[in-house]
């Protein structure tokens, strides 16, 4: 039986993890579990899953989760967070939203656990430190995201040296074809209603604008080993494909499947063999017709800029996250318009300096200088911006 830490487990991914572990009881185990703020579903996933650690992000949530978490240890805080993954596991999925992800993902590597990675900020700020960690530790990243499972699978029994490129596929998210007018009239409600899959707002906020997948761009260049220029998107709103690999023959390899989180979080959880989900299949006559567009970098600038920090490399895609990470936030507040989102990431790279020198230290000194400047051009943004 594979005992598992699920980091993150009252939001989508998590959710979707435990149903994996409630359809395959003699499978799996749970250790542990995290929750920022949702008490009442942590408390009901302890009832059920019975793990022996839990650790809510909120400190004063503690008391009263431990109230009534019977035999169950409750952790509270970063700390909290840190100290659960870095406990000795066949697995540790890591599926909290942001930058807060980072410091428990290098601490369950330092523990020597297998990560799975729903969390793909902490690549896009560290990756290189990241893998060189779990390289010297011995640890697999397995991805999650359903593009990135869909090129590993794609990539087993290849010989690296063979591919050409990888193309990630995106679907074009709830405003694809919009009209710059409509762009400007956007709500956080319709930004959160992504037309296919079914996704937190943070996520579905960067779908929506893109920036989700030129941070998934950033993500391929870390666990595969791959160029900037190897890495190309691709709009298909079907979201039935959700990778393709081309290799230097000519030919493609394609990973397709219903759009279900559950079917790439099984395939790491029980990696390498694959678990029975459903009786659900995938009719392709039904589907019909699959299409696929290039994207449009200027209605969606988030994209280009993504690719431009990604190319200028050192501490600039910690910086592109920082900003990223405080301009949804403040659009989910309704602070700031949805196309404001991109005008304070270009305002804060184009002042911030970049870094060279690749090491921590670096990264989370760029991550917060970054957030001030973008938390600057927030207010001035929210006074000088009606948002009707």
């Amino acid at each position: 039986m594979k005992k598992i830490t699920v980091l993150g487990s009252t939001g989508s991914i998590g959710q979707n993890t435990l149903e994996v572990v409630r359809r395959h009881p003699d499978q799996f185990q749970i250790h542990g579990l995290t929750a920022r703020g949702n008490v009442e579903l942590l408390l009901a996933q302890i009832k059920e899953f019975r793990p022996h650690y839990v650790s809510v992000f909120d400190p004063e949530l503690r008391e009263a989760v431990q109230k009534h978490a019977g035999h169950c240890q409750v952790l509270s805080g970063p700390e909290g967070l840190v100290e659960l993954a870095s406990q000795p596991v066949d697995l540790v999925l890591n599926a909290v939203v942001g930058a807060v992800g980072l410091q428990p993902l290098l601490a369950a590597i330092k523990a020597g656990n297998h990560v799975a990675a729903a969390n793909k900020e902490p690549l896009v700020m560290a990756g290189r430190y990241i893998m060189e960690e779990a390289g010297k530790q011995g640890v697999r990243i397995l991805p999650v995201d359903s593009e990135h499972s869909a090129i590993f699978q794609c990539l087993e029994g290849s010989n690296h040296a063979d591919v050409r490129c990888v193309h990630l596929t995106a679907s074009g998210g709830p405003f694809y074809r919009y009209s710059p007018e409509e762009m400007r009239h956007i709500s956080p409600a319709q930004a959160m209603s992504h037309p296919t899959w079914d996704m937190g707002a943070k996520i579905s906020v960067d779908s929506a604008t893109l920036m989700n997948k030129g941070l998934e761009i950033i993500e391929a260049m870390w666990l595969f080993g791959l160029e900037l220029e190897q890495i190309r998107v691709v709009i298909h709103p079907q979201s039935i494909v959700h990778s393709l690999v081309e290799f230097v023959d000519g030919s493609f390899l394609a990973q397709l499947g219903r759009a279900d989180m559950k079917l790439p979080i099984a395939y790491a959880l029980n990696y390498p063999s694959r678990l029975t989900l459903s009786d659900e299949r995938m009719d392709l006559a039904t589907i019909g017709t699959l299409t696929f567009d290039k994207p449009d970098c200027k209605t969606f600038p988030c994209l280009a800029l993504a690719q431009e920090a990604a190319q200028e490399g050192g501490t600039a895609p910690a910086i592109l996250n920082a900003a990223n990470e405080e301009a949804v936030a403040a659009f989910c507040n309704a602070k700031i318009p949805f196309l404001a989102i991109a005008e304070v990431v270009e305002r804060t790279l184009s002042e911030s300096n970049f870094s060279s020198a690749y090491d921590l230290d670096a990264v989370m000194e760029a991550d917060r200088d970054a957030r001030l400047r973008a938390q600057a051009h927030i207010a001035s943004t929210s006074e000088s911006t009606p948002l009707c």
